[in-house]
């Protein structure tokens, strides 16, 4: 059995407006209707895989055990970063934690937010690495390259893959290099683009950090040890954590040791690093346009046209090589070459204490999630959708009343002592400091039309007397 890591409490920016800090891109439904998360969890998951062990952060933690149920899949342990530190600290935690059970069990270490179109190629290829990891190798698994990509670190082989399957020796590992560099590595034919999808034993691994990365053992080990059980999670230590290097596998380990092979992949591989990439692997028309949503090309070329809103239509005419993407509270346009710099608008955007910089329109909750719909000085309009069987904390609030209209399905409402079932077409009035809560005793999700009225909106403004989700 081989035990999948999934990796998942990054917060990548160069997918902004549609990935953001709040809600990342492995979250979002990128291609098709499941997050780039659900598959691939679901690409690893089946006959030869144990449950997944997730290292995430702490704001993620339901949005994946929401998303995992959704694909039908039941986690295994679901560990918390207290604060991101690269993925050599989390690759770390996640062997010592698999230590207890079996130390010479296999862990695939992978990154949550690729595409690999192919999931039965895939595996195939897995079980080429198997042999090689229970042979107390490190394994990666690189792709075959089909352009000079600059984007991407690269794994120089010994020898050149013989177009079968095969564990082949690694000789280094190649930082993103420039055009020609780039040119030079493909016409050699003994280079891969580095996916950062590794397999290996839980010891090995636990040997290869205590050889070439002693100082991160001490730390992760505490942050393991004296980690909290909340909720069916693991939150790590965050004292401990906090003394642990911010560094990659790769820096960390890899590149230091001696016993790695490479396994090739042919197959489709994207890690989606920005819209040119999400534009490739959409496909296009004949003239390279690509929509998604209510979007119009008219006399376009080699252009991403995608509108995220239902109510947004988004229209390009005579355009060449641009990326548009359009949200109800955002929109991004750039020349498609340029679309590694998105980040750098974020970080404009975050200098300018634009909340779109890192704010996403749905704010996710452990029972739901909730979006504004109209805000001015003493009034905020809300749509909150709580899931079947949840409920929000029981609280009260100094600034603010509430108007609550149920839409679609029926609330169970609390207001001081009186409790009552409140069904579609029906509202119930929250007065300024009353004691109240909502929750979902149905089997579908509720969703209600909340209507504010104070001095002061904020979401702090909130007092919690009792919360299933233990927040504080």
């Amino acid at each position: 059995m081989i035990t999948p890591v999934l990796l998942c409490g990054g917060s990548g920016t160069r997918l902004w407006p549609l990935s953001r800090k709040s809600y990342p891109k492995q979250f979002a439904p990128l291609l098709g209707e499941e997050s780039l998360f659900q598959a691939s969890a679901a690409r690893l998951s089946g006959e030869g895989f144990a449950a997944p062990l997730v290292v995430t952060a702490s704001d993620f933690r339901f949005i994946v055990t929401e998303q995992l149920a959704g694909a039908g899949i039941d986690p295994g342990a679901i560990l918390i970063e207290p604060e991101g530190r690269n993925t050599a600290p989390a690759v770390l935690a996640a062997a010592l934690w698999l230590e207890r059970e079996d130390p010479g069990a296999l862990m695939l270490v992978a990154p949550s937010d690729h595409v690999i179109p192919d999931a039965d190629a895939f595996r195939a290829v897995l079980e080429t690495g198997v042999e090689a990891a229970r042979a107390e190798r490190l394994v990666t698994f690189g792709i075959a390259p089909d352009r000079p990509e600059t984007g991407y670190g690269w794994l120089e082989l010994e020898t050149a893959p013989g177009g079968r399957a095969e564990a082949l020796d690694l000789v280094r590992f190649v930082e993103k290099p420039d055009a020609e560099t780039a040119q030079d590595m493909l016409d050699q034919g003994r280079f891969l683009w580095n996916a950062g999808i590794f397999l290996f034993r839980v010891d090995t691994i636990l040997e290869a950090f205590r050889a070439h990365a002693p100082d991160l053992m001490a730390p992760v080990q505490k942050a393991v040890e004296a980690g909290r059980e909340d909720l069916g999670f693991l939150r790590l230590d965050p004292e401990a954590w906090a003394g642990a290097e911010d560094i990659s596998i790769d820096y960390a380990v890899m590149e230091k040791a001696g016993n790695l092979s490479a396994v090739p992949y042919a197959g489709g591989w994207s890690d989606l690093g920005d819209w040119h990439a999400v534009w490739r692997e959409m496909g296009g028309d004949a003239d390279g346009v690509a929509t998604h949503g209510p979007a119009t090309a008219l006399d376009c070329r080699d252009t991403l046209l995608r509108s995220e809103s239902r109510d947004l239509h988004l229209v390009g005419i005579g355009l060449e090589n641009i990326v548009a993407v359009a949200m109800q509270d955002a929109v991004l346009v750039a020349d498609a070459s340029r679309a590694q710099e998105v980040k750098q608008a974020v970080a404009a955007l975050k200098e300018k204490g634009a909340k779109q910089a890192e704010a996403f329109l749905r704010d996710h909750r452990p029972w739901g999630w909730f979006e504004t719909l109209a805000l001015s000085d003493r009034f905020q309009v809300k749509r909150i959708v709580v899931h079947p069987g949840a409920a929000l904390s029981l609280q009260s609030h100094h600034h603010r009343s509430e108007h609550w209209i149920v839409v679609q399905g029926t609330a169970k409402v609390t207001v001081d002592d009186d409790v009552k079932l409140v069904t579609e077409n029906q509202s119930v009035y929250i007065p300024l400091g009353a004691v109240h809560r909502m929750e979902n005793p149905g089997k579908v999700p509720m969703v209600l039309i909340e209507v504010q009225t104070g001095t002061y909106l904020g979401e702090d403004d909130i007092i919690r007397y009792e919360d299933v989700y233990a927040r504080g």
